[in-house]
């Protein structure tokens, strides 16, 4: 299960990090489907690994992340 856990979180990492490139090249936008989910996928896969260690801020931290990715994802569902 350990082994589990840190795929996930390294996985996890991999997604975030994607995202951010992707924003910062001009590939992807904020607001785009694709990067909410990449962060909020991201963020999941934190969430895990944080709470399996132990390190219950960077997991609420990334709670909250998922949280905002959701928000925006539904916004623009509902939106159309």
């Amino acid at each position: 299960m350990r082994y589990f856990v840190e795929i996930v979180g390294w996985g996890g990492a991999l997604l975030i990090l994607a995202a951010y490139a992707l924003l910062s090249l001009g590939k992807l936008h904020g607001r785009s489907a694709l990067y909410q989910w990449m962060n909020v996928v991201g963020s999941a896969g934190f969430v895990v690994n944080s709470g399996w260690n132990g390190a219950y801020p960077s997991a609420a931290l990334n709670v909250i992340w998922m949280g905002i990715g959701a928000y925006v994802l539904l916004s623009r569902n509902l939106s159309k």
